[in-house]
């Protein structure tokens, strides 16, 4: 598969720019949208290589920032899951304005506190999100809007992130919706462990070429 075509883009969410990278590959069967973690960007190195990984696997990505450079000086507005979770719908809302990009099923992509964002705006927008994956994700910050997902989620937790683990299954519990955990041997919090992000990259696109295509 040709290269993913790369560029930079805006978006306007709650009134405010946010920038954001798109990535194409050629025939894409799906767009993901990554939601990241507290104090990280849409240049996050992890999520980066993880969209790598979708981009082989036919899917196109889009990483932006959830907070504007003054919003992230308040350090409240990182585990702002309702403000974070709104600005998701409203990404997504730009995608399928977009010509390249309204035919394209939607998935999310959450880690840390952006899992729950991811959670948070699956429930606000069931029809229009059709897969949600976390990695390292604090899924159980979602609150009651759990009960409401319908989009089929995959928690993905390294095995070494006991206290995480253990967030996941409560919070997995909570959800009527098909939701799978899987747990990377070895791995800590931030996946730096040798091979364990590439496994959880792996298992994140098997997920969205499931559930993202049209049956």
């Amino acid at each position: 598969m040709s290269p993913a075509e790369d560029r930079n883009v805006s978006l306007v969410l709650d009134g405010d720019p946010h920038q954001g990278i798109l990535d194409l590959p050629g025939s894409p069967i799906g767009l993901v949208i990554f939601a990241h973690g507290s104090g990280s960007s849409r240049l996050s190195p992890r999520n980066h290589q993880v969209a790598g990984t979708l981009q082989d696997s036919g899917l196109a990505t889009l990483m932006f920032d959830l907070l504007t450079e003054e919003e992230d000086r308040t350090y409240a507005n990182r585990f702002d899951i309702e403000l974070l979770g709104r600005r998701l719908v409203q990404a997504c809302q730009w995608a399928t304005a977009q010509p390249t990009l309204a035919a394209l099923p939607l998935g999310l992509f959450g880690a840390s506190t952006g899992a729950a964002a991811a959670l948070r705006a699956a429930a606000a927008a069931p029809q229009a999100i059709r897969a949600v994956v976390s990695r390292g994700g604090r899924p159980d910050l979602a609150g009651n809007a759990l009960q409401r997902v319908e989009s089929p989620t995959l928690l993905i937790v390294g095995g070494l992130d006991t206290t995480v683990i253990q967030l996941n299954r409560q919070a997995q519990a909570l959800m009527h919706a098909r939701c799978d955990l899987e747990i990377i041997p070895g791995a800590t919090h931030l996946f730096e462990e040798p091979g364990t992000l590439e496994q959880a990259a792996d298992l994140a696109a098997a997920w969205f070429r499931q559930w993202l295509p049209t049956a």
